[in-house]
């Protein structure tokens, strides 16, 4: 029976989780199950939860609702950080029956086929298997394959900075690392399998090279794993997903400036423009710092994409604070902008905060950021304009259309021709569409990779 069930796969949050998701979707293929997706009709569904997003609860219970139209018998099971933090929350939604904390979730089809052998179906009460985070110890490498022309490849894990609205040390556990080997030996299966792009992924991934039991001596740095991967035969591009301001050394920024791989693309948290909550968010820089950062990459990589995280609404966020953190963006070149307005997170110092920020200022605040972020990304998509990158196209057809990124993520799109998917291909940026995409002209010595 166990080689004819069907399994589906959610993901909410970051890169990170979508890599383990990956991960445990291969493990279920290993034990025999099939994959299918999650508009499809399955006998499992898997949700992997996140707990930065406003409303993860409502969110969850959503998609729970969605899976059970699907197949009212459907055996569901929540996994991830939500699912750590709070999991008898989860376990109390209609239609759950299994939760599986930081550690179980890699287990999970071990716990399911206890159950299926003792012939149990729907459960009348979700089982919980949850541990305390401190258990959360060891390491499991992750990488997502398949889903599309990048993988996201882990590379770290956990986090030991004490940020005051922050809980995925809660979540996740202490700082912990895969090995240099074995992150090189998933690279090499990566490129092998035909991928293009590798992104690398973690919770502070500059903080990479602790070992799995807590052990704060780097047994290799960040540096030293980026120049590995720059060796790894076959790969075309990696690109690093966030990183904090005080782990981006200037010889990290001279490297991707100088590596036949490493892309120009940035993305480094700020989270305030403003000293003072930056104190509040015990965060491990100053404004001066984070400028630094920004002024070197544009010396070294002009055309470098820089993205930035920033939080409006945090305690103690008065309008003169706010409008410190806004004026210091608009002057500041950067290329776009992810904003997270401020949510009150159980066990977290800044909930007990005073000075809290209305909801209704902390979405004025958040909207006016937004609009500054799509000025941003205009300006530097139209400074590209007629330049000269190589584009890897993705594999949905979209309305009509194929999209792409180049080197420095302007997202690019061309009438849909299945001929480009997965394939590098030249182009000089022409002009920019009504829905703010970039069109471009192949040129005549286009390569195809």
């Amino acid at each position: 029976m166990k080689a004819t069930k069907k399994v589906a796969f959610y993901t909410l949050g970051c890169k990170l989780n979508f890599s383990e998701t990956a991960t445990i979707a291969r493990s279920f293929v290993d034990e025999g199950y099939e994959r299918v997706g999650f508009e499809d009709q399955a006998e499992i569904y898997v949700i992997n939860t996140c707990s930065v997003t406003e409303n993860a609860d409502q969110r969850f219970k959503s998609i729970v609702r969605q899976a059970q139209k699907k197949n009212p018998e459907g055996f569901i099971i929540g996994i991830g950080c939500y699912a750590q933090l709070k999991p008898s929350e989860l376990a109390s939604v209609d239609g759950v029956d299994m939760v599986l904390g930081a550690s179980e979730k890699f287990k999970v089809t071990a716990y399911l086929n206890e159950l299926l052998e003792q012939n149990q179906g729907v459960t009348p009460k979700a089982i919980v298997h949850s541990c305390s985070i401190e258990e959360a110890d060891f390491y499991v490498g992750s990488f997502s394959i398949g889903d599309r022309t990048r993988a996201f490849l882990k590379v770290q894990d956990g986090c030991d900075y004490k940020c005051t609205y922050c809980t995925i040390p809660l979540a996740r556990g202490i700082s912990r690392s895969d090995t240099l080997e074995n992150i090189c030996r998933n690279a090499k299966e990566i490129v092998d399998r035909g991928i293009k792009e590798i992104v690398l992924t973690g919770v502070n991934i500059g903080d990479y090279g602790k070992g799995e039991f807590g052990n704060k001596r780097h047994q290799h740095t960040f540096y030293q794993l980026i120049e590995a991967l720059d060796q790894v035969s076959g790969v075309a591009r990696v690109r690093i997903s966030s990183i904090e301001p005080n782990l981006l050394k200037a010889e990290l920024i001279d490297f991707v400036a100088r590596a036949d791989k490493f892309v120009p693309h940035f993305h480094i948290p700020l989270q305030s423009g403003s000293d003072t909550l930056l104190k509040l968010m015990k965060r491990r820089y100053n404004r001066a710092l984070y400028t630094d950062r920004i002024d070197l990459i544009r010396q070294k990589l002009p055309q470098a994409c820089i993205g930035v995280d920033v939080i409006v609404g945090f305690p103690g966020e008065t309008e003169a604070l706010f409008l410190e953190t806004y004026a210091y963006l608009s002057a500041l070149d950067i290329s776009y902008l992810h904003v997270f307005t401020y949510s009150e997170r159980d066990n977290t110092a800044a909930a007990q905060m005073s000075d809290v920020v209305p909801l209704k200022v902390r979405r004025k605040r958040s909207k006016m950021l937004r609009g500054l972020s799509v000025k941003k990304r205009r300006a530097f998509y139209e400074a590209q304009l007629g330049e000269v990158f190589d584009v890897l196209f993705e594999g949905e057809n979209k309305l009509g259309y194929i999209h792409g990124f180049t080197q420095n993520y302007v997202k690019v799109k061309a009438p849909w021709n299945p001929s480009l998917v997965n394939t590098l291909r030249r182009v000089r940026l022409d002009r920019i569409d009504e829905d703010g995409l970039v069109r471009f002209d192949f040129l005549a010595s286009a390569q195809t990779a």
